[in-house]
């Protein structure tokens, strides 16, 4: 669910940033279910490290709202937290291993 609502977020801050949200990729999509299927220190990393990224956008977030609020320009700040996102985004997808052309990883 925390995943998902950051999502959210970043298409909050993309909108707030004057950049067009982007699609959603089917590995981010996925992510949940495939993290899921992975080694346990894979799955614990990957669960601090999307904890690290809402302690980041929760308080970005207000901000860029009570800046939004007082009619002020949103973009520079919202920009450099969207960066922010999207590399924090990027290195925890880089936790699901590639799947190839036969799909997901699965461990029996």
């Amino acid at each position: 669910m925390r995943w998902a609502a950051l999502g959210d977020a970043g298409a909050v801050v993309a909108t707030l940033a004057g950049l067009a949200p982007e699609p959603v990729e089917n590995q981010a999509r996925n992510f949940p279910v495939l993290i899921r299927e992975t080694a346990p220190w894979r799955r614990t990393l990957a669960e601090n490290a999307v904890a690290d990224l809402a302690a980041v956008m929760e308080p970005g977030m207000a901000a860029l709202l009570a800046i939004n609020a007082r009619g002020a320009d949103t973009r520079p700040a919202a920009r450099a937290l969207w960066q922010e996102y999207v590399r924090a985004r990027a290195a925890i997808l880089t936790l699901v291993p590639s799947s190839g052309g036969r799909g997901p990883l699965r461990i029996a």
